[in-house]
């Protein structure tokens, strides 16, 4: 009896993890869709910089590099 008793136990607490690990999938995958989004609209942006203001495109590889460096 306790064998099968510890391993009742053993198996609600594996079923507890599998559940709290695809919580955290689920979790990532959101956020892994919110990153996605934000590259989309940061080249969407760069594009309109650089057609609105031709000296963006010379000068933004630049400021990266020092934004970048102070980080």
């Amino acid at each position: 009896m306790k064998t099968k008793g510890l391993a009742l136990e053993e198996h609600d607490l594996i079923q507890k993890e599998l559940k709290t690990l695809a919580e955290g999938i689920e979790e990532l995958k959101v956020s892994t869709k919110d990153i996605e989004d934000l590259k989309v609209e940061i080249k969407a942006i760069k594009l309109f910089l650089g057609r609105a203001h031709p000296d963006f495109r010379k000068e933004f590889p630049s400021i990266v590099k020092k934004v970048a460096g102070k980080s």
